[in-house]
Formats: C-alpha cells, structure tokens, sequence
C-alpha cells in the first residue's frame, strides 16, 4: 500500500519518512481490529439506556426471514405446584386374608395376579376345630328336639294327674337349656364363616364336615400368595395365605417441598402421571396431609386417593403430581422460545420495531406452561417480540457487547 511514496531524501528527512510510514502501519492495524465482527450485516449498537440492558440489533433481510415473529397476548395460567412420589396400594382396600381357625391347607383356587370375586374360593382347610364344632352342633340340635318331645308328652299327663308339677317345670328347664346351647353351637360356627343356610344344612344331614373354602371378603386382585398344600394355618399369624387388593382406587403418596405446605388443602384436586402412560392424567384428590416435615429431604408427606377403574396403575409406580392450589389466573403471555436467559441470569425478550431493527427487553417471568410463559413485568400486551430467534439475537449482542 506504500509502493507509491515518493524517495525520501537522505537525512533528517529521511528518518521522517520511516515515521510517518509506521504511524501509517499502525493506523491500519488498529483500524482493522476495531472493526465490528458482524461483518455479515449484522449491527449492534447501545442506546443511551444500556445500563438498563436496552440493546438494539440490526439484521439483514436474510436473517430476519429467519425468525418468526409473535405477539404478546392474554392467557390462563393455573396455579398449580409440582410433587414427585410412588403409587401404592389403597390400603383401606388391602386385605389379608386368615384362615377363620387353625387347619391344613388342602387345596388352593387362585394365584398372584388373579382377578377374584367376592366370596370367591381362595382355599380349603382341613380343621379338626370345624369338626368339633359342627359335633357339638349336631349334638346341641338332637338334645333340643329330644327335649320338646319330653315336654309336649308330659303337658297332657299333667292334666291328668299323670305327671307332677314339678316334672313338668324340670322338662320346661331342660327344654330352655337345649334351646340356648343349640343357639351358641349355631353361633359358634357362624363365626367360623358358615352361613344360615349351611348350618341348617348340617343339623339337618347330620353330618360334620372338616373341609371349610376361605372365601375372598372383597373383588379385586390377588398380590400376594403364601398358601401352598399341606401347610399347617392359624388366624392372624403371618404370614397371611393370601393378600387382596380392591385396585379400582389407589393410593399415591406425594412429597411436597417444605415452602408449598402451607398452600395444601385437604379436598384439593391432583393430576398424577406415570412413565408407563405418557400423556394420560389419573384424577384424584388429597385425603391426608402428613403431620410432618422430613427432618432429611424438608418435605411433607401427602396421601391422594386416585381413581383407577381400568386397573392401569401399579403399586411402586414413579409418579409426578401437580396439585391445584387456586383458580387460573389471566395474564400476558409470550411464546417459551421468546424468552432468553442471559448469562448474568436475566431474562430478556426481543421486541420488533420495525423489519430489521429489534430492542432487547428485560423481563420478570413467572409460571412457565403449555409452551408459554408468564410475563409480570417488561411488555405490553399485543407488542411484537421474536419467537424462534430469540437466542440468536441474544448471540449477536453479546458478541457486540463484547467488542
């Protein structure tokens, strides 16, 4: 670029020549380091708010067909709150299921996973117990019929003169006490599970069975099996032969950071998902409130009965919960992709003014929801702000900021 510069003479003119020459060298070199990087069109500039972070970005027509440009508008935003927690069994509809007295397991009628009825066979028993009382059954019910007999022979006889008072007083009295031990033998297998009619059926074959089928006391499905033939079984001790479960309501247990236990409600509606359902809500709604704090994780413990007639959901489940606590709540709303985090934690949206000039302007978000977020602050509604885009706008500010 100095091919052209005229031969310095010799002399003090000389060595200012090669001066001026190098200040001419230095000039460029500092002219082209200074040069804005956005040499593609690209121009940053600061406005006389910068210390705000108002940033005004020029792009080219290229650049700008690539972003899509969206309008602050009004939306609902509910307010709700977000728990993690494991689904389990209801267990107000858990029930383990005893043998009514002690015997030998003969044969058993369902396995784990089964779906049963109510008063559907589980097992058999063979119980020395049964028999003994279904004896003092037939026995009691013998004595009672011999008894009336007795009195109904003795009533006429007294009449006449044939049979005392006193024999027929002692006849009433023995009548009674069949009566009553007849009752006790009925109730006593009545306990054992038998019903009326089984009962009567005995007195009236007169034959004692020691063979007595467990029944399920509710429908729903088996979770756990024990029994096995041969087993020797006594009531309550663990453990149980079988274990039933009404699956049609289940329990998810949810827990809640520290800082939102204030804002649960007992009532309150909850929305649970589940891996193995992905976009599918199971409905329910808080039915405890642990009276605690985890002294470890800082949360609360909260129970919701959920509904759950299609028997989907699974005891040990991972769930995710979020909990309404109000009604939604109408705001100004931008686009997720609108809104930037900057690197100093800030978040800022790019307002349009016009086709290639756009402002940055900083923002406080809130709820975060189906793609959008909440604006409290920094926009007007219906104020055009880039979508898709956003954060290559960011990019290019900071790259001008940084020179």
């Amino acid at each position: 670029m100095f091919a052209n510069l005229p031969t310095p003479p010799f002399g003090k003119s000389r060595v200012i020549w090669a001066a001026a020459i190098a200040g001419a060298a230095l000039f460029a070199a500092l002219a082209f380091f200074l040069r804005s990087p956005s040499s593609d069109g690209v121009k940053t500039q600061k406005n006389g708010h910068a210390a705000t972070g108002a940033v005004t970005v020029d792009l080219t027509e290229t650049q700008v067909a690539s972003l899509k440009i969206e309008k602050v508008s009004q939306r609902a935003f509910a307010q709700e709150r977000q728990a993690i927690g494991n689904i389990d069994f209801n267990q107000n509809r858990l029930v383990a299921v005893f043998a009514p007295y002690q015997g030998r397991i003969m044969s058993i009628s369902a396995n784990v996973g089964d779906p049963v009825e109510k008063d559907q066979a589980l097992y058999t028993i063979d119980s020395p117990d049964l028999l003994t009382a279904e004896s003092n059954l037939i026995t009691a019910a013998g004595a009672l019929v011999l008894q009336n007999r007795n009195l109904s022979r003795l009533k006429p006889l007294l009449k006449i003169g044939g049979a005392s008072q006193q024999q027929v007083d002692q006849a009433i009295s023995d009548q009674q006490a069949a009566e009553g031990a007849l009752k006790s033998a009925r109730d006593v297998l009545r306990i054992f599970g038998k019903t009326q009619e089984e009962i009567d059926k005995i007195i009236e074959d007169r034959i004692a069975d020691s063979r007595f089928v467990v029944r399920s006391p509710l429908s729903g499905f088996v979770t756990a099996r024990a029994a096995v033939p041969g087993q020797l079984v006594q009531p309550g001790v663990a453990p149980a032969p079988y274990v039933i479960a009404d699956t049609s309501t289940m329990w998810m247990v949810a827990n809640v950071v520290e800082s939102d236990a204030p804002l649960l409600r007992l009532g309150q509606v909850v929305k649970a998902r589940v891996a193995a359902y992905p976009g599918r809500d199971f409905d329910g709604r808080i039915t405890v409130l642990g009276p605690s704090v985890d002294p470890i994780t800082r949360r609360q413990a909260a129970r919701i009965e959920i509904d759950d007639p299609d028997h989907l959901l699974r005891a040990g489940m991972f769930a995710n919960f979020t909990i309404r606590i109000g009604e939604p709540i109408v705001a100004l709303a931008a686009p997720q992709s609108a809104v930037v985090r900057e690197g100093d934690g800030t978040m800022v949206c790019w307002v349009a003014k016009d086709r290639r000039r756009f402002v940055r302007r900083v923002v406080t978000a809130g709820l975060r929801q189906n793609g959008f977020v909440q604006i409290l602050s920094g926009l007007q509604l219906g104020e055009p702000i880039v979508g898709e885009g956003a954060i290559f706008l960011s990019n290019q500010a900071a790259i001008g900021e940084a020179n």
